[in-house]
């Protein structure tokens, strides 16, 4: 039971003198005899009392005034202490601004309103209260029962008799359930764009966050899913609602779920990445090259790939982050496969017999790209299972040949970009191309143990630099003197001189089939 105006007045047996009849709930009951008591209510309170400064009509007036301002609920007037009836310029200025007032007899304390008051109020908390454990338990069973994010969002709209959804941090939707029939129709990426507007201007705290739905009736509560070990939101619990705002029940329930919306993504989180080591691990195991075709097909299985399979490559400064993303593109293309963490590069392995695996890079690349920057993309052809780890050299050096093109660079690189990586890709032979590594890059591993890996670090990039020292000794974080020495020792070392096109040409391939024969 909601403590109104009228429901008080009925049972108190009183009636307004001024206003319409009220359904303008009640937060409190608070006497008061100063002429502005605002600066101590905070909007919704039944004020009482006896006027004892309201003597002139203009106090009477500004009074009515400053509680219509503040938004108070009503005012109960006592007379037969001060004034034997009510101010007609307090009554007069009520009307006009349409504002409830009703007349307390001589013979009706204020604690008798008070009393009767806070004993609904006390109620209705308490039925609030259990109302909210229940479902707060009812949400916690879900979360045990394993019945993911559109079981939790499902009660929480019954619940609130709003539009719930759960948002990510780059805005998509997770999960959405609208049983406000009013809110069927409501734009969620509307919503979404509100949120990440709001939230940009925040900074990086996480905080709720109010606003109307724009352009139309409603009102958007955005609530932060904050991880133990993060400040800001990983994920948004959001209610639309038809009103303005929701009520306190409503944001109890919302408040209470976000944190049963916390447990339940960290469930999932520890999931998918247990799920993404074991297919890091599958995938290393067959770029190993020492898996039998048949027991590489059956560790393929229960990724849902078949027979042929193409290899999706990209590059980005946060694989880790963007491997939710790049999972919930393929979910969104209905792709089956891996994805996998390999070589600092975000990697899906995929089920290529009934799709393009260029149009999937495509709209994988997008999808990355609205929560990145500076993503760039390849795939391989598709291939038999068995030559999988040919096909991932092919879209990982398919990236790095297109690495430094700049603007000119495609938006999926292919084999159509590998250049002078096809002739490497062509030797079958891994002993042959091992081979042929050793014979150009021997001398400086055999000569200077682990220090000839960081010479040939050093040489790699000064001819990724085309030779130019201050940017490829920027890249190295070293001083350009000591990339001189370095690239001088290797010099000495191989008999070769990195002026010559020739030799860094040379250099380049074996070092780019070094990466290949790993």
């Amino acid at each position: 039971m909601r403590l109104t105006v009228e429901s008080l007045l009925a049972e108190l047996g009183l009636e307004l003198i001024s206003g319409s009849p009220a359904q303008a709930n009640i937060r409190w009951v608070h006497s008061t005899e100063l002429l502005d008591p605002t600066p101590w209510l905070t909007g919704g309170e039944l004020l009482l009392t006896a006027g004892a400064q309201l003597t002139t009509p203009q106090r009477q007036r500004t009074f009515v005034s400053k509680l219509v301002e503040h938004h108070i609920a009503a005012l109960g007037f006592g007379v037969g202490h001060v004034h034997e009836k009510v101010p007609i310029a307090l009554l007069s200025a009520a009307r006009k601004l349409d504002f409830p007032v009703f007349e307390i007899p001589y013979g009706m304390p204020f604690i008798a309103i008070t009393e009767r008051g806070v004993t609904v109020l006390m109620g209705e908390q308490y039925e609030t209260l259990r109302r909210s454990m229940s479902i707060q338990e009812r949400l916690e069973l879900l979360v045990l029962d394993e019945r993911g994010l559109d079981g939790l969002v499902r009660v929480v709209s019954e619940a609130t008799g709003t539009a719930v959804g759960v948002l990510d941090a780059h805005g998509t939707v997770l999960a959405w359930d609208d049983r406000e029939p009013a809110l069927e129709a409501c734009d969620r990426q509307e919503i979404a764009g509100q949120i990440q507007v709001l939230a940009a201007s925040r900074g990086a705290g996480a905080s709720p966050l109010e606003a109307s739905l724009g352009g139309r009736e409603g009102h958007v509560l955005a609530l932060p899913v904050v991880a133990r070990d993060r400040a800001a939101a990983q994920a948004w619990l959001v209610a639309v609602s038809p009103e303005l705002p929701l009520g306190d029940f409503a944001q109890l329930i919302m408040r209470q779920s976000a944190t049963i919306v916390a447990l339940e993504l960290m469930h999932m989180r520890i999931e998918r990445e247990t799920e993404r080591r074991l297919a890091g691990d599958v995938l290393a195991e067959a770029l190993s090259g020492h898996l039998h075709p048949e027991e590489l097909r059956l560790r393929l299985q229960p990724f849902g790939i078949g027979e042929q399979a193409a290899v999706l490559a990209f590059a980005t400064k946060e694989p880790n982050a963007a491997a939710p993303l790049l999972e919930r593109a393929l979910e969104h293309a209905d792709a089956r496969g891996l994805v996998a963490i390999r070589g600092g590069l975000l990697c899906a392995v995929v089920n290529s017999s009934s799709l393009d695996p260029m149009e999937l890079a495509r709209e994988a690349r997008t999808a990355l790209a609205a929560g990145f920057r500076d993503v760039r993309a390849a795939v391989s052809r598709s291939a038999p299972t068995q030559a999988l780890r040919l096909s991932f050299h092919e879209a990982r050096c398919a990236l790095e040949a297109v690495r430094i093109q700049n603007g000119r660079a495609p938006e999926v690189a292919s084999h159509n970009d590998l250049g002078a990586f096809q002739l490497l890709l062509a030797l079958q032979d891994d002993d042959a191309l091992a081979s042929y590594c050793q014979s150009v890059l021997g001398p400086v591993l055999e000569s200077e143990g682990d220090y000839g890996d960081e010479l040939l670090r050093s040489l790699d990039v000064f001819i990724e630099y085309n030779g130019h020292w201050e940017r490829a000794a920027a890249a190295l974080y070293c001083h350009r003197h000591t990339l001189r020495y370095r690239i001088k020792r290797v010099e000495q070392l191989t008999g070769r001189d990195f002026s010559r096109a020739r030799d860094r040409i040379e250099f380049w391939l074996a070092l780019r089939g070094r990466e290949l024969a790993r």
